[in-house]
């Protein structure tokens, strides 16, 4: 494996990330259970925020709320960035870290492809995957959600979506403080792998949960909820105990 600093300047692909960022809308299939989950004044924190595709339906499912975007990878943010003020959004900010366990520096994997174009959608924390030939790596900031709260002042936080390649458990247990005081509905990606890459399991992460108060559910395509009885992979939605959808 070949193992490079991360550099980049725009090229034909990187216009064409852009275009599909700003022009298509993706997760449309979720939008009947987002609704029921996301108040019009919602606070949400989307932590792994890619190209914007879950900003931009968060921005516009709480007009009068705000979207507080965290994207580490300078690539997708930079794509991020130009797809919101292209689509006009106001109410996102975009935070140039990640969510981890503890504040500090990690590298970020970003694999490239034979034409020498990144697979920014495949970019994680942590050692290169053995089945990418060109790996490049860039240093980004970490701090936790503990952390980020108190120094933003946050006192109220409705929503966490996280897809961050196996480090939601980490993500997690940087808040514990803000998830007990708080208690946000959160959507998380989970893949065993992914979460083995970390050095979590599913089990341990279902675990962590149900002892914060959280139950998990499957979201319905006509926006019902389902309980997941035994922990399994997917965007496993999770409520906390009280909450009245529960």
């Amino acid at each position: 494996m070949q193992i490079e600093p991360f550099r980049w300047s725009p090229s034909g692909t990187y216009i064409a990330h852009l275009w599909k960022a700003a022009t298509q809308q993706h997760h449309r299939e979720l939008l009947p259970a987002l609704r029921r989950l996301i108040p019009r004044d919602a606070v949400i924190f989307d932590v792994g925020a890619h190209a914007g595709q879950f900003a931009k339906l968060f921005a516009s499912l709480a007009p009068d709320g705000r979207v507080w975007s965290f994207e580490p990878g300078s690539y997708a943010r930079s794509i991020l960035r130009v797809a919101l003020w292209l689509n006009r959004v106001r109410n996102v900010s975009v935070v140039p870290m990640g969510l981890g366990e503890t504040q500090g520096v990690a590298s970020l994997s970003l694999p490239v492809k034979r034409p020498g174009s990144y697979g920014f959608g495949l970019a994680h924390l942590g050692a290169a995957e053995a089945r990418w030939s060109r790996v490049a790596v860039e240093p980004i900031a970490l701090t936790t959600l503990d952390g980020f709260a108190a120094a933003q002042g946050i006192d109220r936080l409705d929503f966490i979506k996280a897809d961050v390649e196996g480090w939601e458990g980490a993500m997690l247990r940087g808040g514990i403080e803000t998830l007990w005081r708080l208690k946000p509905r959160l959507l998380l990606e989970l893949d065993t792998g992914h979460l083995a890459r970390a050095g979590d399991t599913l089990g341990g992460t279902f675990e962590l949960l149900a002892k914060l108060g959280y139950r998990p559910y499957s979201l319905d395509p006509s926006g019902g909820l389902v309980p997941v009885a035994d922990p399994e992979e997917g965007d496993i939605l999770w409520l906390p105990q009280g909450d009245p959808l529960a």
